[in-house]
């Protein structure tokens, strides 16, 4: 469940009725402090640049203690120059209240699959307006939703297929700023055809 389910009341009902269940934390400092401060922190390397670790702990106003499954994903370089006081401040933190007897890895992925839709509805809003209608007619903005859902699931097939694993979560502005929108003049001469790039262009590196 999202965060908006995140409350003892409603875990203990679950409990209550002897269901498992996983319930994204909102992420209160004084929560993700916690998980900082508890005595033994095994980390474990779960994917590029991330890692994953259960801690169990009591967040202020609940009753009891539960397991909690904490990721953290290390932040790009440039976000990271910024100085923090925090060790947690380089990374980016998702937390989940959970009583599932689930390995750790398999938890994390069962939580970041509905994560990922949200993702994918997120990229498909804001990048491709999916979400305003065009036209007066149902039927034609049925067809016009079809014909975009499918674009997006072609985009989705090129970059599995064809990106690397760190450009694969880069949306659709910045794939278009990228290879799309490049800031440079095709230059023809005698012998060869050559791509000259503006010293500026934030992604030159991708075309040497």
């Amino acid at each position: 469940m999202d965060s908006g389910y995140f409350s003892e009341e409603i875990v203990k009902v679950i409990e209550g009725a002897g269901y498992q269940y996983v319930v994204k934390a909102k992420e209160y400092s004084d929560l993700l402090g916690k998980a900082y401060d508890t005595p033994v922190k095994n980390w474990e390397d779960y994917a590029y640049q991330k890692q994953a670790m259960f801690v169990t702990m009591k967040p202020d106003k609940w009753d009891k203690e539960r397991k909690f499954a904490i990721v953290r994903e290390l932040k790009p370089e440039e976000d990271r120059k910024q100085l923090s006081l925090f060790k947690s401040g380089d990374y980016i933190h998702a937390m989940y209240v959970t009583n599932t007897t689930w390995e750790l890895a398999d938890t994390v992925k069962f939580c970041e699959k509905r994560g990922n839709c949200k993702n994918y509805i997120k990229e498909t809003k804001y990048d491709m307006n999916i979400g305003s209608l065009k036209m007066n007619s149902f039927w034609a903005n049925e067809a016009f939703f079809q014909m975009m859902m499918l674009v997006y699931n072609i985009f989705l097939l090129f970059k599995l297929d064809r990106v690397s694993s760190n450009e694969y979560r880069q949306w659709i502005l910045t794939f278009r700023l990228k290879y799309v929108f490049v800031a440079g003049k095709i230059v023809r001469t005698a012998r060869q055809t050559i791509l000259k790039i503006s010293e500026g262009y934030l992604y030159k590196e991708v075309f040497q």
